[in-house]
């Protein structure tokens, strides 16, 4: 696949922070708009520097001034109408609302009329082209091909929402279909980047293509290859590498779809990366992104957020706990961006096992948010079985009520239940019972589940402390004189959960120990299935750390081929898949340079 070569590499940051904010390339501040929609003629050109004018106003957290920009103009122009409806299609996945949603779908189908009144569709990429060069004008030509992208984009917008809506199989096949003919578009838009003769809005086209492009390989990559092997046969590709670098150029391309490249990057740096993945992930790189949009929008909700994010991941907690603080107080009219922030000091806050503190937010999230509340619920019980019973007390809350809920608000997509709330659910079933039998530190639990561990190593003294509440479960289990059926499950979990403390602690001898106690105590384990197939991994990634490379891999790939039908499965797969990639990196490079000496 071909690269968008939008800028030279060797562009100084300068330049490149000048070219992304320069009128020239359309992104405007709001007070550059000083024309009424009624009265201007709607060309392509202007329709750029009107939603760039939107852009600027939804960065500076002016979300309804940004919408009452475009939507005078969404039945005439391909931006506007792309513009509107990213905005509710992002307000809706934000709330879970289904008024939300219907406004986001309305949006959406309304944007698929507009594009497709001014797109022209031939049956093979070469007619498409053909059609072009010989049948046009300069200027349809080039609308013709914006209103292309467009459809693009808010076709595979309209897939993702297909699929939020839509519970059941076909649901799932009509957002599919819906997916590989927004892929195959975008195709074709990169076949078509040099017959885009327009130099006032060519880059805005390359930077669409470009995140197009991109962001297909890079969330194509993440899967495991032999679902990439399937979806190939329909035709999709995936290449992480291509994915990324199409992403960077769009990132500095200084065209109307920057922000979206460059906030594809950091999602996969700060989110993807620790979720699904090893928790490797480029910060650097994701400082270096966000740097131009903090100093142009320094009050932006979105720019607090994110460079609160990167404070987390470099463990200063403190730091970021006051950048959520700020981003909460930055705007009111979009609550949603709260919940996230919410979020994120909860989990600061269990980093620091400052229980009280974290109780309130999930409390907040149980309150406020539709996300999902059985993982919200589940939270909560979770930091409040961390807690004493006079500390609970106080706080008016019946624990094992909270446990007992989480099944009924479960939710279902495409006909199946949520990974991580089907596996809250089950973690409750034990209160359900009239003599409830207590988990073992279930918020540390939750927190290996989204990756925390990874990140609280990068705090030695935070980590011992957490070491510390593990070996006071484990004490407290050995004593127990009448073992539970779960004694087994509770047993292997805290050590696991010690084997990471002292991974990250340096301690690989002891940690080894940790992990193959509870390798060696499978048949014992009743419930928790999960738990032997994460803990090789673990237990490969720790011998990645000792250097034997070969190791290392064979114990991934135990992992991966030997169990199957457990909770969370899906989610082990891609940080095996993540692990696999970054092994075979380093054997290839070892051979190398073994080859070489």
């Amino acid at each position: 696949m071909a690269l968008v070569e939008s800028r030279d590499l060797n562009t100084s940051k300068d330049e490149e922070m000048d070219s992304v904010f320069s009128e020239e390339n359309g992104f405007q501040d709001d007070h550059d708009l000083d024309h009424s929609s009624e009265s201007c003629q709607m060309d392509l050109k202007t329709a750029l520097n009107e939603c760039s004018v939107a852009l600027s106003l939804f960065l500076n957290n002016r979300f309804s001034e940004a919408l009452d920009v475009l939507r005078p103009w969404t039945d005439e122009s391909v931006y506007h109408a792309l513009g509107y409806s990213s905005m509710l299609v992002m307000q809706a996945g934000m709330t879970f609302d289904p008024k939300d949603m219907q406004r986001a779908t309305e949006a959406l189908k309304d944007a698929l009329s507009t594009c497709q009144k001014l797109r022209k569709r031939r049956s093979t990429v070469l007619e498409a082209i053909s059609y072009m060069v010989y049948s046009q004008e300069p200027q349809q030509m080039t609308e013709e091909m914006h209103a292309e992208l467009c459809y693009a984009e808010v076709l595979l917008q309209r897939a993702a929402l297909t699929f939020i809506e839509d519970e059941s199989v076909i649901g799932l096949i009509k957002a599919g279909v819906k997916m590989r003919s927004s892929f195959l578009l975008f195709k074709e838009c990169e076949a078509m980047l040099e017959q885009c003769k327009d130099k006032d809005t060519h880059i805005h086209f390359v930077g669409g293509v470009n995140m197009g492009i991109g962001s297909f390989n890079l969330m194509l990559s993440l899967l495991p290859a032999r679902v990439l092997r399937l979806l190939e046969c329909v035709g999709f590709s995936g290449n992480r590498e291509v994915g990324l670098t199409h992403l960077r150029h769009g990132a500095r391309a200084g065209s109307l779809r920057s922000i979206l490249s460059t906030f594809t990057l950091l999602m996969y740096n700060i989110y993807i990366c620790v979720i699904l993945g090893t928790g490797e992930c480029d910060l650097s790189e994701a400082e270096a992104l966000l740097e131009p949009f903090t100093k142009r929008f320094p009050n932006g909700a979105l720019m607090l957020f994110y460079t609160a994010r990167i404070a987390v991941l470099k463990g200063d907690f403190e730091r970021a706990q006051r950048g959520f603080v700020d981003c909460i107080k930055a705007q009111q009219e979009w609550v949603q961006i709260h919940h996230l922030c919410y979020w994120e000091l909860m989990w600061t806050l269990v980093f620091q096992q400052r229980w009280t503190e974290a109780y309130r937010y999930a409390h907040l999230l149980c309150s406020e948010s539709k996300w999902s509340k059985a993982v919200y619920v589940f939270q909560k019980a979770s930091i409040l079985s961390m807690l004493s019973e006079e500390e609970v007390k106080e706080t008016g809350e019946d624990v094992v009520e909270l446990f007992r809920q989480v099944d009924g608000l479960r939710l279902r997509f495409a006909g199946k239940s949520v990974p991580t709330e089907k596996f809250a659910a089950r973690k409750a079933r034990r209160y359900n019972s009239t003599n409830p039998i207590k988990l073992v530190i279930p918020a540390l639990e939750m927190m290996y589940v989204w990756n925390g561990f990874t990140i609280v190593g990068k705090r030695p003294e935070l980590t011992q402390n957490l070491l510390i509440t593990i070996e006071k479960s484990e004490e407290e289990l050995k004593q127990n004189e009448n073992p539970s059926v779960y004694h087994a499950d509770d047993e292997s979990l805290v050590q696991m959960l010690k084997g990471l403390c002292l991974r990250n602690l340096g301690r690989l001898l002891e940690a080894e120990s940790s992990f193959n106690f509870v390798i060696s105590n499978e048949k014992n384990i009743k419930y928790d299935h999960y738990l032997v197939p994460f803990t090789m991994y673990e237990l490969g990634l720790l011998y990645k750390q000792q250097g034997d490379l070969e190791r290392a891999i064979s114990c991934i790939e135990k992992a991966k081929l030997n169990y199957k039908n457990y909770s969370m499965e899906s989610r082990l797969h891609f940080r095996i898949h993540a692990a696999l990639n970054i092994l075979t990196e380093k054997e290839k490079t070892a051979e190398q340079h073994n080859a070489v000496a």
